[in-house]
């Protein structure tokens, strides 16, 4: 039976792709490991699927709000999550990975388990890598939005001419920061990458990314044999959760509400978000479900009308399809599953990949995008009004729902990596 590795750090939008591929490889008869954070270990366990423990624990990120504030940050937020909640762990994770992957036939690592590459060419192991969202690639032929530089969007346009220079630059700042990745290559007897971090994150045996096509399609600059296998879903807090029996007495109870929420982490900073919300739902005079996750600042002050429900999290699968439209972070996670129900959606990024997926979401017709710092309780309602007013976004939501419901991410991406264990294993004969 071939044992399949998976390394995966960060939040539940980082764990869940990996949840649902590890179920759809163990379906068919491989056993699966996860190996991440110590507080994913119910989860993953419960789910029938091995786990093994990889530092950084992300515990200690979750339950403290400066350094959620700090990593969510506009334009510092990607190089302090790199450079004080990554690379400092990077020999704790190697020797976790180390000891996870001796029994493996076949390594799968998401971008940021920067210790997964060297550790399979240490054990001279097949490995695959994952994109879980298309602003991973630097594409000059299809640019990201750069967090905290709203401006560039319009250069979009210059393509690979201004595009190609200005990523070499990225690259060539970024290659200091794997100074200590190629320091325990080094230790491991292994030759240095070009640039430590951002060649690290891809396999020359092949990458996957587990996003669908809608989002992007392949582009010459891409990795080479770079697959797009559509998303592969699963959005359970607990094993077999479903919608709770008052949140599903408050969708019966009246007309499709809108959802406002801003995934697992980003929730932890939410700041006046819900409070603006609250406003803009009393503008609106239109029902409301907010997901608040377990943070008390979250709670509304003084009383809530009846047609407002909190909670603390709902599976989106449940939920989402159900709702008039979404107002979310811009998470690839809750981007798919918004994308999955059909309805309209408001963006509300703060860092990272929110602003690409915000942008790609409105290119595709099916909603807009408000910064968190230009997010009022009147901004939010004015978009809102024409997002579930104008038969534009419904039309366009629906066919976008319709593309994704024709691709089954979890058995392509299965298909995928048992097709390259086979290659490996053929060439190796």
């Amino acid at each position: 039976m071939p044992h399949f590795l998976f390394t995966t750090l960060g939040t539940l939008g980082d764990l869940h792709p990996y949840i649902a591929v590890g179920l759809g490889m163990r379906d068919r008869g491989h056993k699966v490991t996860i190996a991440t954070s110590e507080i994913y270990r119910a989860k993953i366990e419960g789910e029938g699927l091995r786990f093994r423990p990889l530092r950084p624990d992300f515990n200690f990120v979750l339950e403290d709000p400066d350094i959620i504030r700090r990593a969510f940050h506009p334009r510092t937020g990607g190089a302090y999550i790199l450079r004080k909640l990554l690379i400092p762990w990077i020999e704790q994770s190697y020797e976790d990975t180390l000891a996870a992957a001796r029994d493996a036939d076949f390594l799968v690592g998401h971008a940021i388990t920067f210790a997964t590459r060297t550790v399979a060419e240490v054990l001279q192991k097949p490995w695959m890598s994952v994109a879980l969202q298309p602003s991973i690639f630097l594409s000059a032929y299809d640019p990201s939005s750069i967090p905290g530089a709203p401006f560039l969007d319009r250069l979009h346009p210059l393509g690979p001419r201004f595009w190609g220079p200005a990523y070499r630059l990225i690259r060539h700042a970024a290659r200091r920061w794997g100074r200590p990745l190629n320091a325990l290559r080094g230790k491991a007897g292994l030759l240095p990458l070009n640039n430590a971090l951002l060649d690290g994150m891809f396999s020359p045996t092949g990458t996957q990314a587990w996003f669908s096509k809608v989002l992007a399609e392949p582009q010459p600059d891409w990795q080479p044999r770079t697959t797009v296998t559509g998303f592969p879903f699963y959005d359970k807090l607990e094993p077999g959760q479903c919608l709770t029996p008052e949140l599903e007495r408050f969708l019966a109870d009246g007309p499709a509400p809108v959802v406002f929420t801003l995934g697992s982490a980003a929730v932890m900073d939410a700041g006046e978000f819900y409070a603006e919300s609250l406003l803009a739902v009393r503008r609106l005079g239109c029902r409301a479900v907010m997901l608040i996750g377990r943070d008390a600042r979250n709670l509304p002050v003084g009383p809530v009308p009846d047609t407002v429900h909190f909670a603390e999290y709902a599976p989106y699968s449940e939920l989402l399809s159900r709702a008039a439209a979404v107002v979310h972070q811009g998470g690839v996670g809750t981007t798919a599953q918004s994308l999955r129900a059909g309805k309209p959606m408001l963006v509300v990024p703060m860092s990272h990949d929110q602003p690409d997926n915000g942008r790609r979401i409105a290119k595709l017709g099916v909603g807009a995008v408000i910064p968190r710092s230009k997010y009022r309780a009147e901004s939010a309602a004015a978009a809102l009004q024409q997002l579930t007013a104008a038969q534009s976004y419904r039309d366009a939501a629906t066919r976008i729902a319709q593309v994704i419901a024709g691709e089954d991410g979890v058995s392509a991406a299965c298909d995928g990596l048992e097709a390259a264990l086979q290659a490996v294993t053929k060439s190796g004969a």
